[in-house]
């Protein structure tokens, strides 16, 4: 089974088709993305680390990670990205790491090139710290030679413009890791527009797709990076906790000035629709056969 969806993530980069992946923190969300109609998950650091209310910077431990990993890929029918933050250590550490991750459900995997620990890109003037690039290239060459099935995506992941060190930077970077052995180049900034990220687009020479993450810039439609033809992935990396949260704290705050939840509990999703979303037609399946 999860070669099949290894095998629609590579055709997706292979065929020019651009994909979308919906961050997802736990199986729940991950399900409402497939039902969405997203087409991959993004296992996503940032918010898995939120859903602990701790910060992004590999706090928690890569056991919490890979086992969230493996739940949500039982869950739903589409391929999941992971995001591994630095590999969780040196090059060492990915050699293992990668088929941990592979026999846990994921498709691919993203690897960023900063020092262990991180910390967040998108924090204001977090401390993005870059490892050689050299070092990260053996990373790219330990995972892609600890991977058992060559459908299972390598994808690295560029912080130079995170960073603040140009355009130039991150090109020789981007063009480093893919002769690594990269399947794909995530190329990150935290500009408030595209004009970063197209420009670097522009003057991608490489052969392997890129993937981005439109956070900071979402005026950015899926069409117009379609149109772009160099991207196979657009990630939608940290909304699925937004939402979350924003809806948590506008019902609270709604139970609290009103002192119950006679005004809130009818614009909620009912019980039934929760119960349907456990799988609830499934167990009774399973009851009606096999409970004697």
């Amino acid at each position: 089974m999860n070669s099949k969806k290894n095998q629609v993530l590579k055709e997706a980069f292979s065929q020019g088709r651009l994909m979308t992946a919906m961050a997802a923190h736990n199986p729940l969300s991950a399900r409402l993305a497939q039902d969405a109609g997203f087409g991959a998950i993004w296992g996503s650091g940032f918010e898995l680390s939120a859903s602990y209310a701790v910060p992004d910077a590999n706090i928690l431990s890569m056991g919490t990670h890979l086992e969230m990993m493996r739940a949500i890929a039982s869950t739903v029918d589409i391929p999941l990205i992971a995001d591994i933050d630095t590999g969780f250590g040196n090059a060492v550490n990915v050699s293992y790491v990668i088929p941990l991750y592979e026999a846990a459900g994921a498709s691919a995997i993203v690897m960023e090139d900063k020092t262990f620990p991180k910390d967040t890109s998108l924090r204001a003037d977090g401390r993005q710290e870059l490892v050689r690039i050299e070092e990260f290239q053996g990373k790219i060459e330990a995972a892609c030679a600890a991977r058992r099935d060559p459908d299972f995506l390598i994808i690295a992941r560029v912080e130079a413009l995170i960073a603040g060190l140009g355009q130039e930077e991150a090109l020789k970077r981007g063009l480093a890791y893919e002769q690594a052995g990269a399947d794909a180049i995530l190329i990150h900034s935290k500009q408030a527009t595209p004009d970063q990220i197209l420009s670097f687009v522009q003057a991608w020479t490489g052969k392997v797709p890129l993937v981005l993450v439109p956070t900071a810039y979402p005026q950015l439609t899926e069409a117009d990076i379609a149109q772009l033809g160099k991207v196979g992935v657009v990630i939608y990396g940290n909304h699925a906790i937004r939402a979350a949260v924003g809806a948590m704290q506008a019902v609270f705050a709604q139970i609290r000035q009103d002192g119950g939840i006679q005004n809130v509990d009818a614009n909620l999703p009912s019980v039934k629709t929760i119960i349907g979303l456990q799988g609830d037609a499934h167990m009774r399946q399973i009851e009606a056969r096999f409970l004697r």
